[in-house]
């Protein structure tokens, strides 16, 4: 009988490092077939693939997981660092805790106490395809129950700004005022979040903040 080997897509993308020399190939979208952002019509994803059978052995298994509610997602940055995320209500958004470390956590009730660095939704694949591991869960934090108003901007009129509720999907006109701090209303890649992070730990401005800040 051959062997199965089930492999999480942080041991894949390890090994996709060192098969593709650190190559990044990146699609968007909402429906992607893809393996560390290796778009199915690469020929290098075949290449990828066999390696992994060979060094792990037997049959390989991609990890496939539901949006939790609660649910605590294990991030790796860069292979330095763990980060952690808490999928929120009805999945529409992640909160990213200000919170690393260089061991796994083996007790995820630490977050409870920890801040939060931002709020944003992600695409609904980083999770069901295991880019990001479900580690644990914890009860969301009163104040995470109700996701944070956004903004939305018009980038012909940069005048016009509306608030956007992603607990109702309603949208109204507002003020730039009202606008100050938030987040614009925008569904964030994995790479995007982790560059977001590593820039944060790091000091320095992030391309994509900066990008989408309020004008």
């Amino acid at each position: 009988m051959a062997q199965v080997c089930c492999l999480s897509l942080e041991q894949v993308c390890n090994l996709c490092q060192k098969t593709l020399i650190g190559a990044r190939f990146v699609t968007r979208g909402t429906s992607r077939n893809t393996i560390n952002n290796i778009s199915p019509n690469n020929p290098k994803r075949d290449l990828f693939i066999e390696k992994a059978k060979k060094e792990f052995g037997g049959k390989l298994i991609m990890v496939r997981q539901r949006i939790t509610e609660g649910a605590i997602l294990e991030i790796n940055i860069e292979n330095q660092y763990y980060v952690y995320a808490q999928i929120l209500t009805k999945g529409h958004g992640c909160a990213f805790f200000d919170y690393k470390t260089k061991e796994k956590l083996a007790d995820v009730s630490v977050l409870k106490t920890a801040s939060v660095l931002f709020v944003v939704a992600v695409y609904n694949d980083i999770i069901t395809q295991g880019h990001w591991l479900k580690v644990g869960k914890l009860p969301i934090r009163e104040n995470l129950s109700v996701l944070p108003m956004q903004f939305m901007q018009d980038m012909h009129n940069l005048g016009k700004i509306r608030l956007y509720n992603p607990n109702t999907g309603e949208i109204t006109p507002t003020t730039r005022d009202k606008a100050i701090g938030l987040e614009r209303a925008a569904v964030w890649d994995a790479h995007h979040v982790e560059d977001r992070i590593r820039d944060y730990y790091l000091g320095v401005p992030n391309a994509i903040c900066e990008r989408l800040k309020l004008k």
